[in-house]
Order: C-alpha cells, then structure tokens, then sequence
C-alpha cells in the first residue's frame, strides 16, 4: 500500500477531502456459531476469473467468482496505481483467502462455503457502489450465506 505521503501532492488532497458517506442506520445481527455459519468472500481487489471482463475505472458493478475457482483461474484487474500487488502476487489469500476458507469448511470449523463470491473494484466512490452492494446482499441471501468475509484492499 502506497503511504499518503508519498503520493503527489493532488492525490494527497483528494484522499484528504474525500467525502465519507454518512449512513442513518449501523444494522448488527447474531448468527449462528461460526461452525453453524455458510460464508461468502466479498472483495474489494477487483479479481475476476479469467475469461471475465477487467475492471474499468471507476466501475461499480462486481464479478461473480465459482466457490470451486482453481486460483491460477484468478486475475486481478485493479486500476488504481497507488495499489501494491506484491502481497497479492505472492499469495493469493493475502487478499482473498479462499484456500483458508476452504481448509475452515473441510475442517468443519464453518458449516459451508457460498455457491459463488464476489469481488469489486476498489478505487471507486463508496455511494456508486451501495445499489449494487445491495442486489448483492439479496443474491446472498437467496444463497442462504449467513455471514460475508469482507477484505477490503
């Protein structure tokens, strides 16, 4: 990750001033134990498999990644220069650890793994991604996905 002093000094001024939304409502709910729970991954690194199309600047949208993903499958494309992708060239799971999760489930430390996860992009405004971030948690639930996994990056 890029140190907000090092950045120039324009970039510096718009990460300062950016408008953080301001939510009415802060909803918490219990759930089940967390070997009772079913979780999905959601993402901000802007990964999609493969034959996926890239992110572009300033999408909003998400991209649907398979549970079952081989993650050689797995790319990611992130607009924002400021982003280091050493972690993520290492390791995929520094960002998206869905070999961890995999080993939870097998262990049979959580209940079950979401039929698909999902990844955003980003380096985008908060307030564009909210619709979808809504139809996403209907898509969740519809998949019986009792807790999400968020690594935001």
């Amino acid at each position: 990750m890029a140190r907000i002093e090092n950045l120039p000094e324009h970039e510096q001024s718009l990460l300062r001033n950016f408008a953080v939304p301001k939510y009415e409502t802060r909803p918490w709910v219990t759930g089940p134990t967390l070997k009772n729970r079913r979780i999905a991954i959601v993402t901000t690194a802007g990964l999609h498999t493969r034959d996926d199309n890239p992110f572009s600047i300033g999408a909003s949208d998400y991209r649907i990644i398979p549970s079952d993903v081989k993650t050689d499958d797995l790319v990611m494309s992130h607009i924002s220069v400021n982003f280091d992708r050493s972690g993520y060239q290492e390791d995929l799971n520094t960002i998206f650890p869905i070999d961890r999760m995999r080993e939870l489930a097998d262990e049979g430390r959580v209940e079950s793994l979401a039929t698909h996860h999902y990844s955003f992009m980003g380096a985008t405004n908060p307030q564009d991604l909210e619709p979808n971030a809504r139809r996403l948690a209907t898509i969740l639930k519809a998949d019986c996905v009792d807790s999400v996994l968020l690594t935001g990056v």
